[in-house]
Protein backbone atom coordinates (compact mmCIF):
# COMPACT_ATOMS: atom_id res chain seq x y z
CA UNK A 1 0.00 0.00 0.00
CA UNK A 2 2.77 2.59 0.67
CA UNK A 3 4.20 1.90 -2.80
CA UNK A 4 0.80 2.64 -4.36
CA UNK A 5 -0.20 5.58 -2.20
CA UNK A 6 3.11 7.45 -2.47
CA UNK A 7 3.05 7.04 -6.27
CA UNK A 8 -0.49 8.41 -6.48
CA UNK A 9 0.50 11.28 -4.17
CA UNK A 10 3.44 12.16 -6.44
CA UNK A 11 1.26 12.29 -9.56
CA UNK A 12 -1.46 14.32 -7.79
CA UNK A 13 1.06 16.68 -6.19
CA UNK A 14 2.50 17.64 -9.55
CA UNK A 15 -0.95 18.58 -10.79
CA UNK A 16 -1.41 20.80 -7.74
CA UNK A 17 1.97 22.59 -7.92
CA UNK A 18 1.84 23.55 -11.60
CA UNK A 19 -0.51 26.52 -11.04
CA UNK A 20 1.80 28.33 -8.55
CA UNK A 21 4.73 27.61 -10.88
CA UNK A 22 3.15 29.23 -13.95
CA UNK A 23 4.13 32.86 -13.10
CA UNK A 24 7.76 31.80 -12.61
CA UNK A 25 7.76 29.81 -15.86
CA UNK A 26 6.24 32.77 -17.73
CA UNK A 27 9.02 35.00 -16.46
CA UNK A 28 11.77 32.46 -17.11
CA UNK A 29 10.75 31.68 -20.72
CA UNK A 30 8.96 34.92 -21.71
CA UNK A 31 5.67 33.20 -22.63
CA UNK A 32 2.12 34.56 -22.67
CA UNK A 33 -1.02 33.21 -20.99
CA UNK A 34 -2.05 31.12 -23.99
CA UNK A 35 1.32 29.38 -24.19
CA UNK A 36 1.27 28.82 -20.41
CA UNK A 37 -2.10 27.09 -20.79
CA UNK A 38 -0.40 24.43 -22.92
CA UNK A 39 1.26 23.13 -19.74
CA UNK A 40 -2.06 21.67 -18.62
CA UNK A 41 -3.38 20.76 -22.09
CA UNK A 42 -0.28 18.73 -23.00
CA UNK A 43 -0.29 16.91 -19.66
CA UNK A 44 -3.99 16.01 -19.85
CA UNK A 45 -3.77 14.99 -23.49
CA UNK A 46 -0.81 12.64 -22.95
CA UNK A 47 -2.23 11.27 -19.70
CA UNK A 48 -5.57 10.41 -21.28
CA UNK A 49 -3.95 8.97 -24.39
CA UNK A 50 -1.65 6.67 -22.43
CA UNK A 51 -4.25 5.48 -19.89
CA UNK A 52 -6.04 2.97 -22.15
CA UNK A 53 -2.79 1.56 -23.57
CA UNK A 54 -1.07 1.13 -20.21
CA UNK A 55 -4.21 -0.34 -18.63
CA UNK A 56 -4.39 -2.87 -21.49
CA UNK A 57 -0.71 -3.75 -21.07
CA UNK A 58 -1.28 -4.24 -17.35
CA UNK A 59 -4.11 -6.66 -18.08
CA UNK A 60 -1.93 -8.53 -20.58
CA UNK A 61 1.43 -8.67 -18.80
CA UNK A 62 0.80 -7.80 -15.15
CA UNK A 63 0.44 -4.58 -13.17
CA UNK A 64 3.93 -4.51 -11.67
CA UNK A 65 5.99 -3.61 -14.78
CA UNK A 66 3.39 -1.06 -15.91
CA UNK A 67 3.35 0.67 -12.52
CA UNK A 68 7.17 0.71 -12.30
CA UNK A 69 7.38 2.04 -15.86
CA UNK A 70 4.79 4.75 -15.16
CA UNK A 71 6.66 5.99 -12.09
CA UNK A 72 10.00 5.96 -13.94
CA UNK A 73 8.49 7.81 -16.90
CA UNK A 74 7.01 10.44 -14.58
CA UNK A 75 10.41 10.96 -12.94
CA UNK A 76 12.08 11.29 -16.36
CA UNK A 77 9.57 13.96 -17.39
CA UNK A 78 10.24 15.86 -14.17
CA UNK A 79 13.98 15.79 -14.85
CA UNK A 80 13.48 17.04 -18.43
CA UNK A 81 11.42 19.99 -17.17
CA UNK A 82 13.96 20.93 -14.49
CA UNK A 83 16.85 20.89 -17.00
CA UNK A 84 14.96 22.48 -19.91
CA UNK A 85 16.80 25.25 -21.79
CA UNK A 86 13.61 26.26 -23.65
CA UNK A 87 9.87 26.27 -23.14
CA UNK A 88 9.31 23.61 -25.79
CA UNK A 89 11.50 21.26 -23.75
CA UNK A 90 9.29 22.04 -20.76
CA UNK A 91 6.29 20.95 -22.80
CA UNK A 92 8.12 17.79 -23.82
CA UNK A 93 8.75 17.06 -20.16
CA UNK A 94 5.06 17.63 -19.36
CA UNK A 95 4.16 15.19 -22.15
CA UNK A 96 6.47 12.52 -20.68
CA UNK A 97 5.03 13.19 -17.22
CA UNK A 98 1.51 12.77 -18.62
CA UNK A 99 2.37 9.44 -20.24
CA UNK A 100 3.73 8.19 -16.93
CA UNK A 101 0.75 9.49 -14.93
CA UNK A 102 -1.60 7.58 -17.25
CA UNK A 103 -0.16 4.33 -15.89
CA UNK A 104 0.04 5.18 -12.18
CA UNK A 105 -3.48 5.74 -10.83
CA UNK A 106 -5.49 3.15 -12.86
CA UNK A 107 -2.81 0.53 -12.21
CA UNK A 108 -2.77 1.32 -8.49
CA UNK A 109 -6.55 0.83 -8.34
CA UNK A 110 -6.31 -2.43 -10.32
CA UNK A 111 -3.62 -3.75 -7.96
CA UNK A 112 -5.94 -3.03 -5.04
CA UNK A 113 -8.65 -5.02 -6.82
CA UNK A 114 -6.24 -7.92 -7.39
CA UNK A 115 -4.48 -8.08 -4.04
CA UNK A 116 -6.76 -6.57 -1.37
CA UNK A 117 -9.62 -8.61 0.14
CA UNK A 118 -13.07 -7.33 -0.84
CA UNK A 119 -13.87 -6.18 2.67
CA UNK A 120 -10.80 -3.92 2.74
CA UNK A 121 -11.04 -2.51 -0.80
CA UNK A 122 -13.35 0.38 0.06
CA UNK A 123 -10.98 1.74 2.69
CA UNK A 124 -7.97 1.42 0.35
CA UNK A 125 -9.76 3.09 -2.58
CA UNK A 126 -11.07 5.81 -0.27
CA UNK A 127 -7.52 6.54 0.84
CA UNK A 128 -6.54 7.14 -2.79
CA UNK A 129 -9.18 9.89 -2.93
CA UNK A 130 -7.96 11.29 0.38
CA UNK A 131 -4.37 11.34 -0.91
CA UNK A 132 -5.56 13.42 -3.87
CA UNK A 133 -7.05 15.93 -1.43
CA UNK A 134 -3.90 15.97 0.69
CA UNK A 135 -1.79 16.68 -2.41
CA UNK A 136 -3.97 19.66 -3.32
CA UNK A 137 -3.67 21.03 0.24
CA UNK A 138 0.10 20.64 0.44
CA UNK A 139 0.93 21.39 -3.21
CA UNK A 140 0.55 25.20 -3.44
CA UNK A 141 2.30 26.07 -0.14
CA UNK A 142 5.06 23.55 -0.89
CA UNK A 143 5.58 25.08 -4.34
CA UNK A 144 5.69 28.58 -2.84
CA UNK A 145 8.21 27.47 -0.21
CA UNK A 146 10.48 25.82 -2.80
CA UNK A 147 10.43 28.88 -5.05
CA UNK A 148 11.16 31.14 -2.07
CA UNK A 149 14.06 29.00 -0.82
CA UNK A 150 15.50 27.98 -4.21
CA UNK A 151 13.86 28.20 -7.65
CA UNK A 152 10.99 26.77 -9.70
CA UNK A 153 13.26 23.92 -10.87
CA UNK A 154 12.98 22.27 -7.45
CA UNK A 155 9.21 21.93 -7.81
CA UNK A 156 9.99 19.20 -10.34
CA UNK A 157 13.31 17.94 -8.97
CA UNK A 158 11.58 16.97 -5.73
CA UNK A 159 9.79 14.24 -7.69
CA UNK A 160 13.08 12.38 -8.23
CA UNK A 161 13.68 11.17 -4.64
CA UNK A 162 9.95 10.44 -4.26
CA UNK A 163 9.98 8.35 -7.45
CA UNK A 164 13.14 6.54 -6.32
CA UNK A 165 11.46 5.60 -3.04
CA UNK A 166 8.35 4.37 -4.87
CA UNK A 167 10.43 2.29 -7.29
CA UNK A 168 12.30 0.59 -4.42
CA UNK A 169 9.10 -0.14 -2.48
CA UNK A 170 7.18 -1.31 -5.54
CA UNK A 171 10.00 -3.54 -6.81
CA UNK A 172 10.12 -5.26 -3.44
CA UNK A 173 6.43 -5.59 -2.66
CA UNK A 174 4.13 -5.50 -5.70
CA UNK A 175 2.96 -8.94 -6.80
CA UNK A 176 4.52 -10.33 -9.93
CA UNK A 177 2.45 -11.33 -12.96
CA UNK A 178 0.86 -14.76 -12.80
CA UNK A 179 2.05 -15.55 -16.32
CA UNK A 180 -1.45 -15.36 -17.78
CA UNK A 181 -0.39 -12.87 -20.44
CA UNK A 182 -2.69 -12.68 -23.45
CA UNK A 183 -1.46 -14.26 -26.66
CA UNK A 184 -3.76 -12.24 -28.93
CA UNK A 185 -1.95 -9.55 -30.95
CA UNK A 186 -1.89 -6.01 -29.59
CA UNK A 187 -4.77 -3.90 -30.90
CA UNK A 188 -2.62 -1.40 -32.82
CA UNK A 189 -5.54 0.10 -34.75
CA UNK A 190 -7.39 0.61 -31.47
CA UNK A 191 -4.37 2.35 -29.95
CA UNK A 192 -4.14 4.81 -32.84
CA UNK A 193 -7.87 5.56 -32.84
CA UNK A 194 -8.01 6.02 -29.06
CA UNK A 195 -5.05 8.42 -29.09
CA UNK A 196 -6.38 10.43 -32.05
CA UNK A 197 -9.95 10.49 -30.74
CA UNK A 198 -8.96 11.65 -27.27
CA UNK A 199 -6.59 14.22 -28.75
CA UNK A 200 -9.38 15.66 -30.90
CA UNK A 201 -11.79 15.66 -27.93
CA UNK A 202 -9.34 17.34 -25.53
CA UNK A 203 -8.39 20.00 -28.08
CA UNK A 204 -12.04 20.61 -28.93
CA UNK A 205 -13.04 21.03 -25.29
CA UNK A 206 -10.06 23.15 -24.26
CA UNK A 207 -10.50 25.45 -27.29
CA UNK A 208 -14.26 25.82 -26.77
CA UNK A 209 -13.86 29.08 -24.87
CA UNK A 210 -10.61 30.32 -26.44
CA UNK A 211 -9.43 30.16 -30.01
CA UNK A 212 -6.37 28.15 -30.98
CA UNK A 213 -3.76 30.84 -31.67
CA UNK A 214 -6.52 33.12 -32.94
CA UNK A 215 -8.50 30.41 -34.80
CA UNK A 216 -11.86 28.92 -33.80
CA UNK A 217 -11.14 25.26 -34.51
CA UNK A 218 -13.14 23.56 -31.74
CA UNK A 219 -16.13 22.51 -33.93
CA UNK A 220 -13.78 20.68 -36.28
CA UNK A 221 -12.00 18.96 -33.40
CA UNK A 222 -15.28 17.79 -31.84
CA UNK A 223 -16.58 16.54 -35.19
CA UNK A 224 -13.33 14.64 -35.74
CA UNK A 225 -13.64 13.12 -32.25
CA UNK A 226 -17.19 11.91 -33.04
CA UNK A 227 -16.12 10.33 -36.35
CA UNK A 228 -13.12 8.65 -34.72
CA UNK A 229 -15.40 7.27 -31.99
CA UNK A 230 -17.67 5.64 -34.60
CA UNK A 231 -14.64 4.14 -36.33
CA UNK A 232 -13.22 2.94 -33.00
CA UNK A 233 -16.45 1.09 -32.18
CA UNK A 234 -16.30 -0.76 -35.50
CA UNK A 235 -12.64 -1.70 -35.03
CA UNK A 236 -13.04 -2.81 -31.40
CA UNK A 237 -15.95 -5.14 -32.24
CA UNK A 238 -13.61 -7.12 -34.50
CA UNK A 239 -10.42 -6.99 -32.41
CA UNK A 240 -9.30 -10.20 -30.67
CA UNK A 241 -8.04 -8.24 -27.64
CA UNK A 242 -9.61 -4.77 -27.95
CA UNK A 243 -7.98 -1.71 -26.42
CA UNK A 244 -11.42 -0.69 -25.07
CA UNK A 245 -13.33 -3.92 -24.28
CA UNK A 246 -16.88 -3.19 -25.44
CA UNK A 247 -18.09 -6.15 -23.39
CA UNK A 248 -17.73 -3.91 -20.33
CA UNK A 249 -20.62 -1.79 -21.62
CA UNK A 250 -22.88 -4.83 -21.96
CA UNK A 251 -23.50 -4.71 -18.20
CA UNK A 252 -25.95 -2.04 -17.06
CA UNK A 253 -24.11 -1.73 -13.76
CA UNK A 254 -20.85 -0.79 -15.50
CA UNK A 255 -22.47 1.43 -18.15
CA UNK A 256 -24.27 3.38 -15.41
CA UNK A 257 -21.01 3.59 -13.45
CA UNK A 258 -19.19 5.23 -16.37
CA UNK A 259 -22.03 7.73 -16.89
CA UNK A 260 -21.88 8.59 -13.19
CA UNK A 261 -18.09 8.89 -13.39
CA UNK A 262 -18.51 11.45 -16.17
CA UNK A 263 -20.91 13.32 -13.86
CA UNK A 264 -18.42 13.04 -10.99
CA UNK A 265 -15.84 14.65 -13.25
CA UNK A 266 -18.30 17.48 -13.90
CA UNK A 267 -18.72 17.90 -10.16
CA UNK A 268 -14.96 17.96 -9.58
CA UNK A 269 -14.32 20.38 -12.46
CA UNK A 270 -16.83 22.86 -11.05
CA UNK A 271 -14.45 23.58 -8.18
CA UNK A 272 -12.16 25.47 -10.57
CA UNK A 273 -14.21 28.69 -10.66
CA UNK A 274 -15.20 28.87 -6.98
CA UNK A 275 -12.22 31.10 -6.23
CA UNK A 276 -13.46 33.42 -9.02
CA UNK A 277 -16.80 33.83 -7.21
CA UNK A 278 -14.89 34.59 -4.00
CA UNK A 279 -13.03 37.39 -5.78
CA UNK A 280 -15.91 38.82 -7.83
CA UNK A 281 -18.74 38.55 -5.31
CA UNK A 282 -17.01 38.69 -1.94
CA UNK A 283 -13.97 40.90 -2.53
CA UNK A 284 -11.26 38.32 -1.78
CA UNK A 285 -7.80 39.39 -2.97
CA UNK A 286 -6.36 37.25 -5.80
CA UNK A 287 -3.31 36.34 -3.70
CA UNK A 288 -5.61 34.99 -0.97
CA UNK A 289 -8.11 33.24 -3.24
CA UNK A 290 -6.40 29.86 -2.89
CA UNK A 291 -7.04 29.84 0.87
CA UNK A 292 -10.78 30.13 0.24
CA UNK A 293 -10.82 26.51 -0.96
CA UNK A 294 -9.16 25.07 2.15
CA UNK A 295 -12.50 24.14 3.85
CA UNK A 296 -13.56 22.43 0.62
CA UNK A 297 -10.32 20.45 0.29
CA UNK A 298 -10.34 19.35 3.94
CA UNK A 299 -13.96 18.21 3.59
CA UNK A 300 -13.01 16.36 0.41
CA UNK A 301 -10.33 14.43 2.28
CA UNK A 302 -12.77 13.63 5.08
CA UNK A 303 -15.41 12.56 2.56
CA UNK A 304 -13.01 10.20 0.78
CA UNK A 305 -11.80 8.52 3.96
CA UNK A 306 -15.27 8.35 5.51
CA UNK A 307 -16.82 6.92 2.35
CA UNK A 308 -14.07 4.31 2.14
CA UNK A 309 -14.76 3.16 5.69
CA UNK A 310 -18.54 3.11 5.16
CA UNK A 311 -18.48 1.46 1.73
CA UNK A 312 -19.00 -2.13 2.91
CA UNK A 313 -21.64 -1.15 5.45
CA UNK A 314 -23.75 1.13 3.25
CA UNK A 315 -22.92 -0.13 -0.25
CA UNK A 316 -21.73 2.03 -3.15
CA UNK A 317 -25.24 3.00 -4.32
CA UNK A 318 -26.17 4.81 -1.11
CA UNK A 319 -22.81 6.55 -0.92
CA UNK A 320 -23.03 7.79 -4.51
CA UNK A 321 -26.56 9.08 -3.88
CA UNK A 322 -25.26 10.97 -0.85
CA UNK A 323 -22.30 12.34 -2.81
CA UNK A 324 -24.38 13.78 -5.66
CA UNK A 325 -26.91 15.16 -3.15
CA UNK A 326 -24.09 17.02 -1.37
CA UNK A 327 -22.77 18.37 -4.68
CA UNK A 328 -26.21 19.59 -5.76
CA UNK A 329 -26.79 21.28 -2.39
CA UNK A 330 -23.32 22.83 -2.23
CA UNK A 331 -23.29 24.25 -5.77
CA UNK A 332 -26.81 25.64 -5.34
CA UNK A 333 -25.73 27.42 -2.13
CA UNK A 334 -22.55 28.73 -3.76
CA UNK A 335 -24.74 30.40 -6.41
CA UNK A 336 -26.43 32.52 -3.70
CA UNK A 337 -24.32 35.66 -3.76
CA UNK A 338 -26.01 37.92 -1.22
CA UNK A 339 -25.07 36.24 2.07
CA UNK A 340 -21.41 37.15 2.48
CA UNK A 341 -18.08 35.37 2.51
CA UNK A 342 -18.69 33.19 5.57
CA UNK A 343 -21.86 31.77 4.04
CA UNK A 344 -19.90 31.06 0.86
CA UNK A 345 -17.17 29.24 2.82
CA UNK A 346 -19.83 27.11 4.53
CA UNK A 347 -21.44 26.43 1.15
CA UNK A 348 -18.18 25.02 -0.25
CA UNK A 349 -18.06 22.37 2.48
CA UNK A 350 -20.85 20.11 1.10
CA UNK A 351 -19.17 20.49 -2.31
CA UNK A 352 -15.96 19.12 -0.79
CA UNK A 353 -17.79 16.26 0.90
CA UNK A 354 -19.58 15.41 -2.34
CA UNK A 355 -16.40 15.45 -4.42
CA UNK A 356 -14.62 13.27 -1.86
CA UNK A 357 -17.43 10.72 -1.93
CA UNK A 358 -18.07 10.46 -5.68
CA UNK A 359 -14.42 10.41 -6.76
CA UNK A 360 -13.38 8.18 -3.86
CA UNK A 361 -13.79 4.43 -3.76
CA UNK A 362 -17.48 3.79 -4.50
CA UNK A 363 -17.45 4.03 -8.31
CA UNK A 364 -14.06 2.32 -8.58
CA UNK A 365 -15.25 -0.54 -6.35
CA UNK A 366 -18.20 -1.20 -8.68
CA UNK A 367 -15.82 -1.35 -11.65
CA UNK A 368 -13.56 -3.77 -9.76
CA UNK A 369 -16.46 -6.03 -8.74
CA UNK A 370 -18.25 -6.06 -12.09
CA UNK A 371 -15.31 -6.29 -14.52
CA UNK A 372 -13.63 -9.66 -15.23
CA UNK A 373 -10.24 -9.98 -13.55
CA UNK A 374 -8.54 -10.06 -16.95
CA UNK A 375 -10.08 -6.66 -17.83
CA UNK A 376 -9.77 -4.97 -14.44
CA UNK A 377 -7.08 -2.55 -15.61
CA UNK A 378 -9.13 -1.49 -18.64
CA UNK A 379 -12.17 -0.95 -16.41
CA UNK A 380 -10.16 1.30 -14.08
CA UNK A 381 -8.62 3.13 -17.03
CA UNK A 382 -12.11 4.02 -18.29
CA UNK A 383 -12.88 5.47 -14.84
CA UNK A 384 -9.91 7.82 -15.23
CA UNK A 385 -10.80 8.74 -18.81
CA UNK A 386 -14.43 9.54 -17.96
CA UNK A 387 -13.43 11.57 -14.91
CA UNK A 388 -10.93 13.64 -16.90
CA UNK A 389 -13.37 14.26 -19.77
CA UNK A 390 -16.06 15.33 -17.31
CA UNK A 391 -13.64 17.72 -15.60
CA UNK A 392 -12.66 19.32 -18.91
CA UNK A 393 -16.29 19.62 -20.02
CA UNK A 394 -17.27 21.19 -16.70
CA UNK A 395 -14.59 23.86 -16.92
CA UNK A 396 -15.53 24.67 -20.53
CA UNK A 397 -19.31 24.74 -19.98
CA UNK A 398 -19.33 26.69 -16.70
CA UNK A 399 -16.86 29.19 -18.15
CA UNK A 400 -18.95 29.60 -21.31
CA UNK A 401 -22.18 30.08 -19.33
CA UNK A 402 -20.45 32.66 -17.12
CA UNK A 403 -19.28 34.56 -20.21
CA UNK A 404 -22.79 34.51 -21.70
CA UNK A 405 -24.09 35.85 -18.38
CA UNK A 406 -21.77 38.84 -18.53
CA UNK A 407 -18.55 37.36 -17.19
CA UNK A 408 -19.09 38.59 -13.62
CA UNK A 409 -20.30 36.96 -10.43
CA UNK A 410 -23.87 36.79 -11.74
CA UNK A 411 -22.73 34.79 -14.77
CA UNK A 412 -20.91 32.29 -12.57
CA UNK A 413 -23.99 32.02 -10.33
CA UNK A 414 -26.06 30.97 -13.36
CA UNK A 415 -23.39 28.42 -14.29
CA UNK A 416 -23.38 26.92 -10.80
CA UNK A 417 -27.17 26.68 -10.67
CA UNK A 418 -26.98 24.69 -13.91
CA UNK A 419 -24.26 22.52 -12.39
CA UNK A 420 -26.45 21.87 -9.34
CA UNK A 421 -29.27 20.75 -11.65
CA UNK A 422 -26.89 18.37 -13.43
CA UNK A 423 -25.86 16.87 -10.09
CA UNK A 424 -29.54 16.21 -9.35
CA UNK A 425 -29.82 14.39 -12.69
CA UNK A 426 -26.81 12.28 -11.70
CA UNK A 427 -28.53 11.52 -8.41
CA UNK A 428 -31.54 10.18 -10.33
CA UNK A 429 -29.25 8.20 -12.65
CA UNK A 430 -27.67 6.58 -9.57
CA UNK A 431 -31.01 4.86 -8.91
CA UNK A 432 -30.24 2.65 -11.92
CA UNK A 433 -27.43 1.04 -9.96
CA UNK A 434 -28.19 -2.31 -8.40
CA UNK A 435 -28.36 -2.19 -4.62
CA UNK A 436 -25.52 -4.26 -3.20
CA UNK A 437 -25.41 -5.93 0.14
CA UNK A 438 -22.60 -5.91 2.63
CA UNK A 439 -19.36 -7.59 1.72
CA UNK A 440 -18.96 -11.21 2.82
CA UNK A 441 -16.93 -11.87 5.97
CA UNK A 442 -13.20 -12.40 5.60
CA UNK A 443 -11.93 -15.95 5.30
CA UNK A 444 -9.01 -16.95 7.50
CA UNK A 445 -6.65 -16.64 4.50
CA UNK A 446 -7.98 -13.16 3.64
CA UNK A 447 -7.70 -12.10 7.28
CA UNK A 448 -4.02 -13.05 7.27
CA UNK A 449 -3.43 -11.11 4.04
CA UNK A 450 -5.32 -8.05 5.37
Amino acid sequence: MPALFIGVFMAALDTAVIAPAIPALREAFAIDHREAGLLMVVFILCSLSSTALLANLGDRHGRRPVYLGGVACFALGSLIIALSPSYWMVLLGRAVQGIGAGGIIPTASAVIGDAVPQRERGRALGLIGAIYGMAFVLGPPLAALLMLAASWHWIFLINLPIAALVLVLAARSLPRADRRAMHAPLDRAGIVLVVLGLAALVLGITQFADGFFGLRLWPGFLLAAALLLVLLLRVERRAAAPMIPLSLFAKRQLTTTYVLTLGAGFGMGGVIFLSSIAQLAHGVEPRQAGFVLLPLVLCSMAGSMGAGRALNRLGPRRLILLGFAMLALGYALCALLGFGLWFFLLATMPVGLGVGIVVGGALRSIAIDEAPAAQRGAAQGLINICTSIGTLLSAAVVGAVADLGGGGAHGFAIGYLGLAALMLLMLLATLRLRAQGAAPPLSSHESARA
